[in-house]
């Protein structure tokens, strides 16, 4: 992808021209018009911190991204395409999905894709939101199970994220020129944003997922002690994304965060009543680094202080 941003329309009437314009602004692509003799095709592209925004326009068309393709190719990128006219259907990673305007769907570069653009003699348009991938926060197995999944456009989450996603492709070029505006952070956040709306649609999890949670869960509990435990610490420990962590403790009506409070503070309201120490001491050993937060967090859970619980308190 070139790193040069066009704010004004580049356009063609030739479709060996428009194979190079493709490739300048996104990546190498196979494209196949069945008209090439009346051809017309234009980009425009806004760079936003690590993401790009293009508008993409031509005749019906077919656009492949072959293995060949891929494997010549060293940058990686985390793709977005959202149709607002025409018709379109993407082919990734085994599965195909038919996109109406405001629909749209993920993808990646690195693997081979398949764009059936426009109906007959229609024409097309797509917003391309294109990502770094290392900025993206999806392991590859994750990444493989999101791609070419239609998120419809016209409710619910996913049709939030279309709406946001299409207000942004219309204000990206005063957004590059704000010198306000966080654009690298607003980068991110909107890939977030889209990669969580197409979570939303996968099947359920499957037993693996389970399995791994029981063994995140047999985890928590063998270093309950250890303050330093977050969602971070441990994705890490088993080579997960934070938000593939999130996403097998969605099923259990709590954050990992709020599961693993109330283990440590079972495990604490055991150790006061049995009389295992003071009220200090025992939040210390179940990684409450401050006296003050557990004895807060102790009387929202069971409606009374620490103290009330120990031998002898009445």
């Amino acid at each position: 992808m070139a790193p040069t941003v066009d704010l004004a329309p580049a356009s063609t009437g030739r479709l060996d021209l428009w194979r190079d314009l493709i490739r300048d602004h996104f990546v190498s692509l196979d494209v196949d018009a069945p008209r090439p003799d009346g051809f017309r095709g234009q980009v425009r592209t806004v760079e936003l911190g690590d993401l790009r925004v293009a508008e993409v326009a031509s005749i019906p068309q077919s656009a492949h991204r072959t293995a060949a393709l891929a494997r010549a190719d060293a940058t990686r990128w985390f793709q977005i395409g959202l149709l607002t006219g025409g018709a379109a259907r993407l082919t990734q990673d085994g599965r195909e999905c038919e996109l109406r305007p405001g629909d749209f769907a993920l993808y990646e570069t690195d693997r081979p894709f398949t764009w059936d653009l426009g109906h007959g003699t229609d024409p097309w348009r797509l917003l391309v939101f294109t990502w770094p991938r290392a900025a993206v926060d999806l392991t590859e197995t994750e990444a493989v199970d999101l791609t070419a999944r239609q998120l419809a456009g016209g409710d619910g989450f996913s049709g939030v994220v279309s709406r946001m996603l299409r207000d942004l492709a219309g204000n990206a070029p005063a957004i590059a020129r704000d010198p306000r505006a966080d654009a690298a952070d607003l980068a991110r956040r909107v890939a977030g944003l889209a990669v969580t709306a197409a979570g939303t649609v996968r099947p359920a999890p499957p037993p693996a997922d389970a399995r791994l949670r029981a063994r995140i869960e047999a985890y928590l509990r063998a270093n309950l002690a250890d303050p330093a435990l977050s969602p971070e610490t441990i994705a890490a420990a088993h080579f997960i994304s934070t938000r593939h962590l999130h996403r097998l403790f969605a099923g259990t009506g709590r954050t990992v965060g709020q599961w693993l409070r109330a283990e440590r503070l079972d495990r604490a309201r055991h150790d006061l009543v049995t009389g295992r120490g003071g009220v200090a001491e025992i939040s210390r050993r179940w990684g409450f680094s401050d006296p003050a937060v557990f004895s807060r967090a102790f009387k929202a859970a069971y409606g009374t202080a620490p103290s009330r619980h120990l031998p002898g308190s009445g």
